[in-house]
């Protein structure tokens, strides 16, 4: 029981981490421009230094400056059905129950920085392309509350052995809990790179992204009861009674077993045939100290969570990635592509869990050990077509390589194959001051059951942006977006009994301000 406690408590830790757009560790609402149409990887913008790095050389001589401000909003729901949750207290007889964590991002900064002259883009962005927010679970996860829930099922057979030992049954028939969650995760990208203009119509890009990561895990389960024949007990007295129980009982076992045994030496030294009574007696005796020795060890393991569990697990990392990209134009086109490597990372830990252990999920945030937690490559392409001097059509598509990165207990293996990205946008420029933009992205995950649960998951979704640019000035232009992603749905029943069924779905909206500075 202990194994299954602490592993659906620390795995939880992975359900706290916030994506808000782009693969399942990588974020790309990178500039306000994404944000109002996300098919930014074949436009020619201050935005491409993230986007399309290369195709900024194209911009005006001079030095190009934007900051970006961005507020996010998400919920993760996770409805599961479990029969033990109709012993909980707050369930009200109820084996279904929803889960939510919120997770709010309030500042999502970035810049993008370009200094253009001849035929070279000198450029700097500062961004947040993994995490991004806190996310809380005010009443834990399922996985938190089965396991509680199990231990009443577990502790019901105490009953068997109170009426065997003549003592009142204690007649464990449900349980209450608190359970809380939440986590905290940033990773902070600042890249550097050159493009270079090698034609009027051709230019590429080289640059290194450094990514740092800082995250911080907390989880607490307090008030634990067990319902009784007379009412609730907080869990840490029932174990007292129960622990006390047992060990009586095995003590009355041996005392009486020893004078079987005493007997049948007697028969023995006679040489008289012991009689099957006694020798049944001795049977059910021994019988019973095992039903009591495994009770006993039972009850020593759920000892330590008598008083609850508070846990608290720091990380941080420090990885390096180049970044290579390509432009052309020719007519009324613009294509690009680039290609981000995968950033090797390793996550340290600073927990409170100090000793290895045989479980991987424990081990995870064990203290001083580094986990590995690679954002994935990525490759983007996209396309611009100008179709007149006001209306611009944008395309892109990205794909992700996560089956080919690094993560903990090589979790990228349970996935069925790497993300998909489909995007779409268009721009209009109404007149020389306004422009109006709206796209829409369509993310495809490869998910399989083995990969999801409700500790950490993703869902297939598809995202709207909208938004506008206007120019105040020659050298300042500002802008504004929405940008919200609906999710689809996810069920996934496990193969082992009892049955234990969980649907899963995210929102997500994002709103965002930025403005553009050119000299």
């Amino acid at each position: 029981m202990d194994k299954r406690f602490l592993i659906s408590l620390f795995a939880a830790f992975a359900a706290v981490t916030t994506a808000f757009a782009g693969g399942i560790l990588t974020n790309t609402n990178q500039s306000i421009d994404f944000l109002r149409n996300p098919a930014r990887d074949g436009a020619i913008g201050l935005d491409g230094v993230y986007s399309n790095p290369a195709g900024v050389v194209f911009m005006p001589e001079g030095l190009h400056v934007a900051f970006n401000w961005q507020y996010a909003h998400q919920t993760r729901t996770i409805t599961s059905t479990n029969p033990v949750f109709a012993l909980g207290r707050k369930n009200e007889g109820n084996s279904v129950k929803t889960f939510e964590g919120v997770a709010d991002a309030p500042i999502i900064p970035s810049l993008q920085a370009a200094y253009n002259k001849g035929n070279w883009s000198w450029q700097f962005n500062f961004s947040i392309p993994g995490g991004g927010g806190k996310c809380e679970f005010d009443n834990g996860l399922g996985s938190f509350e089965s396991v509680v829930g199990g231990i009443a099922y577990r502790l019901g057979g105490l009953d068997q052995i109170a009426t065997a030992l003549g003592q009142p049954a204690p007649g464990v028939s449900g349980y209450d809990m608190d359970g809380y969650m939440q986590g905290r995760q940033y990773y902070f990208g600042v890249q550097v790179g050159a493009a270079y203009k090698i034609t009027k119509n051709l230019s590429v890009y080289g640059g290194l992204r450094l990514l740092y990561g800082d995250a911080t895990y907390r989880a607490r389960i307090s008030n634990i009861q067990v319902k009784t024949t007379n009412g609730y007990v907080a869990f840490d007295s029932f174990m007292q009674q129960a622990t006390a129980m047992v060990d009586g009982g095995i003590s009355y076992v041996d005392e009486n077993l020893a004078k079987v045994n005493a007997g049948i030496a007697q028969y023995e030294a006679a040489g008289a045939p012991v009689p099957e009574q006694l020798t049944a007696t001795k049977a059910q005796l021994e019988g019973s100290k095992a039903q009591l020795s495994g009770t006993s060890e039972s009850l020593n393991s759920l000892q330590k969570y008598s008083e609850g569990v508070n846990l608290l697990c720091n990380q941080t990392g420090l990885g390096i990635a180049p970044i290579i990209g390509v432009d052309y134009r020719f007519g009324r086109f613009n294509i690009a592509a680039k290609y981000e490597f995968k950033t090797p990372m390793k996550m340290k830990n600073e927990s409170t869990v100090n000793e290895a252990s045989e479980i991987p999920a424990v081990n995870k945030f064990r203290d001083e050990a580094k986990i590995d937690e690679d954002q994935p490559a990525q490759l983007a392409v996209g396309a611009m077509w100008e179709i007149c001097d006001k209306v611009r059509l944008n395309a892109g598509y990205h794909h992700y390589f996560d089956k080919h990165a690094n993560w903990y207990n090589n979790s990228q293996d349970l996935l069925g194959g790497d993300t998909n990205e489909y995007l779409g946008g268009v721009e209009w420029d109404v007149n020389n001051k306004l422009t109006v933009s709206g796209g829409v992205q369509f993310t495809d995950y490869q998910l399989t059951d083995e990969y999801m649960n409700d500790m950490s998951f993703v869902v297939d979704s598809y995202s709207i942006g909208l938004g506008f640019k206007y120019e105040v000035s020659d050298h300042v232009k500002i802008g504004a977006a929405y940008f919200q992603t609906n999710y689809h749905h996810y069920d996934r029943v496990t193969q082992e009994e009892p049955r234990v069924s969980d649907h899963f779905t995210r929102s997500n909206k994002v709103l965002g301000v930025g403005v553009e500075l050119n000299f």
